[in-house]
Formats: structure tokens, sequence, C-alpha cells
């Protein structure tokens, strides 16, 4: 694999008669070059010390780094009118696993669920798309730079933690509310066969989520919506990150049984409305 090459180039056309076409041309790169990654911790501190209800633990040279990051491919998503990197996504293969000793998930969670599907088992994580980009289609080309990474890679599993702010929000809701009503959802529309167990289960103030009262209306986070409409599954019950300030939530897709129709779908319409 070389140190950075294009996984999906921009679909929109570019020249001397198109370049006034309206919006960004993106393109997703995978790379495993130091500068790109240094870059890509970069913009996850930034995008994560901005997000309400994270709390960062303490962040060296302002970015966000950690053991994994060197044994892991970077997807990368670059504005390609300014050179910019306005997102990025870090894939943990097989290989890379062994090396670092094991999953960031299994950090969290007890794994051993996922034994037999660790030769064809890749770790996505710590997603990030920088402000001014966030209309959808740089996330789109990230889910679609997983499936492409899958089929390039020969794997067939993808597992990963989706996070939920535990603090209480504007509207008064308790602190850890949102993840019990993100909880009750999941588990009871899109519980994976594969169950993995918390570590450290979400607990506030002694109280376990089932303690808590839930929300009238689950408020599922747009990366955990859009994992379940590609066919994602969640493992069990959530993981409390105090390092964060929230619950994760393991979940696993098997590339067999993506939902491409929809991501196909949505890949025209963000094309289209470019144009």
């Amino acid at each position: 694999m070389s140190i950075a090459s294009v996984l999906i180039p921009s679909e929109k056309p570019r020249g001397p008669v198109t370049n006034d076409a309206p919006g960004p041309h993106y393109s997703l790169l995978l790379s495993t070059d130091e500068a790109l990654i240094e870059a890509a911790q970069r913009l996850r501190y930034d995008v994560f010390s901005s997000t309400p209800g994270f709390v960062l633990p303490a962040a060296v040279d302002g970015r966000d780094a950690d053991r994994f990051d060197e044994y892991c491919d970077h997807l990368l998503v670059r504005d390609d009118d300014t050179g910019e990197l306005v997102g990025c996504y870090r894939m943990l293969p097989p290989s890379g696993a062994i090396a670092a000793g094991g999953l960031y998930t299994a950090t969290e969670f007890d794994v051993r669920a996922f034994d037999t599907l660790r030769p064809s088992l890749v770790e996505m994580g710590r997603a990030a798309v920088r402000e001014g980009h966030r209309n959808g289609a740089v996330v789109l080309l990230m889910w679609a730079g997983i499936l492409a990474y899958l089929d390039r890679c020969d794997y067939e599993y993808v597992t990963g933690c989706v996070s939920v702010p535990i603090g209480g929000d504007s509207t008064g809701q308790a602190p850890g509310s949102r993840v019990r009503g993100v909880r009750d959802f999941v588990l009871s529309r899109h519980r994976a066969d594969y169950r993995v167990h918390p570590r450290r289960p979400v607990r506030i103030d002694g109280k376990s989520l089932d303690e808590i009262p839930a929300p009238k209306r689950p408020e599922v986070p747009a990366l955990l919506r859009g994992y379940l409409r590609l066919g994602a599954q969640v493992c069990g019950e959530p993981a409390h990150d105090p390092d964060f300030g929230v619950g994760d939530f393991c979940v696993l897709l098997a590339k067999h049984h993506a939902n491409t129709r929809y991501l196909k779908r949505l890949r025209s319409v963000a094309a289209a409305s470019a144009l």
C-alpha cells in the first residue's frame, strides 16, 4: 500500500468550463504518511474540543493522539480546491491490531465475541469533520470509503465505538438521559447477534442507565444514525469513557449486509445537489 493514495476521487467535473461549479471538490485519501496523520490529529482535536458535551483529556501540542494511530490506515477527506484536510477516519486492520496489542474497542469492552471474526475484522474510529464542511457530503464520502477500504483490502467486517455525550443539555435533561434513550432505541431495533460487554458500564452519580429517566424521544447522533441505515448493528450496553465524558456504543457492520442501495442513493443526491 502506498504512503498516500486517492481511494475515491472527486466526482465533480473539473476544468476551465466547470471550475466555477458551486461547492468544493472532495477526494478521499488512504494514507500512512506521518505529516498527514499529524494533520488528522490536529483536526480531531479542533473538532472534539469544540463539540458540546465532550471532554478532551490533556492533549500534546493541540493534537488528539494515542498509541493506535501509528498502526492504522487513515482515511482523509481533502478539499481539492484548497488542499485543506476537512474530514478524517482511521482504520485498524487485523495486522495492525496484533502489532498494537489489540483493538482500541477492547480497552472499553470485552470483545471475545469477535474472536472468530478477527482475521477479517477492521476497526474504525476517531471520525471528525471540520466545521463549514458538515453538509453531509464529507461524512457520506467517508462512509463510502469504509466500504471501499473493505473491498480493496478484502476484509468483511468493521467495528468501532460511537459516542453519546453523558452530560445534560440545554433542554434540562438529566445527565445520562440521552445515553439511556439511545440505548433503549438501538437495542430494541438494531441489536447484534455478537455481544460485547462494557468494562466500565455507564453509571451517573451511582445510578445505572435503567435508573436514569429516559427522554421522551431518543436523540440518536447523526453518525450512529448513518451507521444504522448502512446496516450496522449495536453489540450491547454502552461503556463509560470518562476521558471524553461519553457513553460509547460498539457497532458492527458486515459488508455483505451493508445497505449499498442507501449509500448509492445518498451519493446520487449529493452529486445532484452540487450541480
